[in-house]
């Protein structure tokens, strides 16, 4: 019963008969699926005021809506290839630290300079809580990175000539880590 009113009710809609276009009845279609009128109690289905004082029609008429769907396919090699490329980058970043790790004379105190550098991470995380559960400091500070963000994109990211002295102080320092 519900889906017969339905499927008048969609048909005084607007929605066109099988003898109309394929273009015409998408078309029509479509206004009536993304129309903005009140869904049916019973059937949740939205229903145009003038379909619903003709849904009790005795005459039924028949509609066709068609759907057409494509699946595309990406290439492979798009997906391949960048698995590739991480897989080559990571080999190289390990075959860099490998070499490095070969040129160090004082391997106890590289790995004891780790070991800080973890304790100091854990310790500035606890500190950090510590500070996040006071009132209004954490306010503060989010007000602050706020303002230091929007500066920082004013600064270096809006104009094309400060993006290139940003690049230039990034490669400097790169530089300057890497000893190259």
């Amino acid at each position: 019963m519900a889906a017969t009113s339905v499927m008048s009710s969609v048909v005084a809609a607007g929605t066109i008969t099988s003898s109309a276009p394929a273009a015409a009845r998408t078309s029509a279609s479509y206004n009536v699926l993304f129309s903005s009128h009140r869904a049916s109690f019973k059937t949740g289905v939205a229903i145009p005021v003038a379909a619903r004082s003709s849904a009790s029609r005795a005459e039924p008429k028949r509609s066709l809506t068609i759907v057409a769907a494509k699946a595309t396919k990406e290439p492979e090699t798009t997906v391949n290839a960048t698995v590739d490329d991480s897989a080559a980058a990571l080999e190289d970043v390990l075959k860099n630290a490998q070499e490095a790790w070969e040129k160090t004379d004082d391997k106890v105190a590289i790995a004891g300079l780790g070991v800080a550098g973890l304790v100091a991470l854990w310790s500035a995380a606890g500190l950090i809580n510590a500070v996040d559960k006071l009132p209004l400091i954490p306010d503060f500070f989010e007000i602050v990175g706020i303002l230091f963000s929007g500066w920082f994109v004013y600064r270096y990211l809006l104009f094309k000539p400060d993006r290139e002295e940003l690049f230039k102080i990034i490669d400097e320092i790169k530089s300057k880590i890497t000893g190259q």
